[in-house]
């Protein structure tokens, strides 16, 4: 009686045929190779499971996020402090979030978050050609709205919403943006 089990505890060769290796390590392949459903089931489980925790974290990040509200302004530079055509680093909300004021003509100040949406590396103005530059995978962003002009980069920068009060440059606000 030849049953399926039989199959894949059973090896042609007698032991005295089989290389020296095999005798030392004696693995049958079959069986190594058998996935019984109890254990496929089981890490089907614990995967999904998985990928529910995280998607609960994503949402709670979100619902923590929304619920901070709007940064509060902070002071950026006196309007003197960055001629036309020239562009200033800063940090803003925190001082973990590098961004970019440019100064495009004498009545346009933008901001936008420093960090490429593709992959975070940090974009350089080219004043020249009106457009932030990302060195890592050659992704270029319009530097009057923000938004991906070539390159891997498919969402456009966070701008950072800016005010000028007596002189001094405020950004008061981040704008995230999808499209």
């Amino acid at each position: 009686m030849n049953t399926s089990i039989d199959k894949l505890n059973s090896n042609p060769k007698p032991e005295s045929q089989k290389p020296q290796w095999e005798q030392d390590f004696p693995i049958d392949v079959e069986q190594d190779n058998y996935v019984a459903r109890r254990d496929f089931t089981k890490f089907m489980v614990l995967t999904s499971f998985a990928f529910v925790v995280g998607q609960c974290w994503i949402g709670m990040e979100n619902f923590i996020r929304r619920r901070r509200g709007k940064p509060p302004a902070r002071a950026i530079a006196m309007l003197s402090q960055v001629p036309v055509g020239s562009a200033l680093p800063f940090a803003y909300p925190g001082e973990n979030d590098p961004c970019l004021l440019m100064r495009r003509s004498e009545a346009e100040l933008v901001a936008y978050g420093q960090k490429c949406t593709h992959l975070s590396c940090a974009v350089v103005p080219k004043m020249e050609l009106g457009q932030l530059l990302c060195p890592c995978h050659e992704g270029c962003f319009d530097m009057s709205n923000g938004r991906p002009l070539s390159g891997p980069p498919r969402r456009p920068l966070p701008i950072i919403t800016l005010e000028v009060r007596g002189g001094t440059i405020y950004a008061t606000g981040v704008q995230e943006r999808t499209v």
